[in-house]
């Protein structure tokens, strides 16, 4: 089965603005699916982008299938930037029979992407699609760690394995998949009072990372090391304050700002660990003079911005590219490790394997702040080094 069996075409017309696009728009340097597939196989493309015309699975917010063509609308207006672009619209997957057929498309999709070498970028659709996202990389064999951006745990409390998948509840058929190659999974901009405490116990209770909304909002910097970790990330737009995105039936007083959105979305582009993000839950039914889908369309240019000034900075290659540090914790004879990059000013920690862990490497670098480097010189041992010891135990 070809890739193109999954998508309809992209009605150019519908999205172009009156006046139509000027040379420096995206919407002249993109190459859209209209009436021939584009050729994914020649390594002329860098990021996809496709839509998912699916909301059967999203509570309390049908209706956000139609968004994909509202955030065209405003993304291929915005000016290409400073970078050179080679991105490529596929369409929008079809809804399947079923909405596992759905799934399965979506799944398939990204994982072919992936192999190919471009960065799929997923306009829903519900939240539960994340299910789908996170199942291509079973395809890839690949241990994952899955950042989500979120007011709310999708977590249902039942616990079943035979829950339905939904957006508030497609966390459920990831933690109880097998087999399991869920490393990490972290949740930015939760609330508190949306999240039950026993949620938030099981969390810790697998070392699992959560920040709340009041520790991120206002100092958007210390989620980069979450999101530079990522493998996959979505973004659920609920978890934008409604008076920067009120384009979802579940949005809220409180979330993030606009602003803070552009820059976890620059990070995330930024990352050269990302391999697949998805923004999810517009429903242009509540969008009030397109706003909403004018902020997505800033989000993934911001995205594009960070895509693209992308460093390769891998920790240690070439090790002339980083500076080493070694600090000892006060009452432990236990030394604890830093390296930090010259080209970029960004910090990682080596975590050691347990004694019978990877015969391979002998640590894990975990990215981190400048803060924890300093945690470790004062001879505190930083939480982000021992929950991930034992995640590696």
């Amino acid at each position: 089965m070809s890739l193109s069996d999954f998508f309809s075409s992209v009605d150019v017309s519908k999205i172009t603005p009156k006046g139509g696009y000027y040379s420096s728009h995206l919407g002249v340097k993109t190459t859209f699916f209209q009436d021939a597939f584009p050729d994914l196989d020649e390594g002329g493309f860098d990021i996809a982008i496709f839509g998912v015309l699916d909301d059967r699975g999203a509570v309390n917010n049908q209706g956000c299938s139609l968004g994909p063509d509202y955030i065209r609308e405003k993304l291929y207006s915005l000016n290409e930037g400073s970078f050179k672009s080679k991105i490529v619209d596929l369409g929008n997957i079809k809804p399947g029979e079923k909405i596992s057929d759905t799934y399965i498309a979506v799944k398939m999709v990204v994982t072919e992407l992936i192999k190919k070498n471009i960065f799929p970028i997923i306009l829903g659709g519900g939240q539960d699609l994340t299910y789908a996202q996170y199942m291509a990389y079973e395809e890839l064999e690949q241990k994952v760690d899955l950042v989500i951006i979120d007011s709310h745990f999708d977590l249902d409390e039942s616990a079943e394995d035979t829950i339905a998948t939904n957006s508030i509840s497609y966390l459920n058929k990831i933690f109880l998949h097998q087999p399991n190659y869920l490393f990490n999974f972290s949740n930015l901009g939760y609330q508190t009072f949306f999240v039950n405490q026993d949620s938030l116990r099981v969390m810790d209770k697998l070392f699992f990372d959560a920040q709340r909304l009041g520790e991120i909002s206002g100092a958007v910097h210390i989620a980069e090391p979450v999101i530079r970790n990522a493998d996959m990330i979505s973004f659920d737009i609920s978890s934008i304050r409604a008076s920067d995105a009120m384009a979802n039936s579940n949005a809220g007083s409180n979330g993030f700002y606009g602003e803070e959105a552009c820059q976890m979305a620059r990070y995330a582009g930024y990352s050269d660990k990302l391999t697949s993000i998805g923004f999810y839950e517009f429903n242009p039914a509540y969008d009030q003079n397109g706003q909403t889908a004018m902020l997505m369309a800033q989000m993934i240019w911001c995205f594009f911005d960070g895509f693209y000034s992308r460093k390769k900075d891998i920790p240690l290659q070439p090790k002339s590219d980083y500076v080493i540090y070694r600090t000892s914790l006060k009452e432990e004879a236990h030394e604890l490790v830093f390296i930090k990059s010259k080209k970029t000013d960004r910090w990682w920690m080596q975590v050691p394997y347990p004694t019978l862990g990877s015969k391979n490497e002998r640590f894990h670098l975990v990215p981190c702040l400048y803060d924890d480097y300093q945690l470790a010189v004062a001879g505190e041992m930083p939480d982000l080094w021992w929950r991930t010891y034992q995640k590696l135990n």
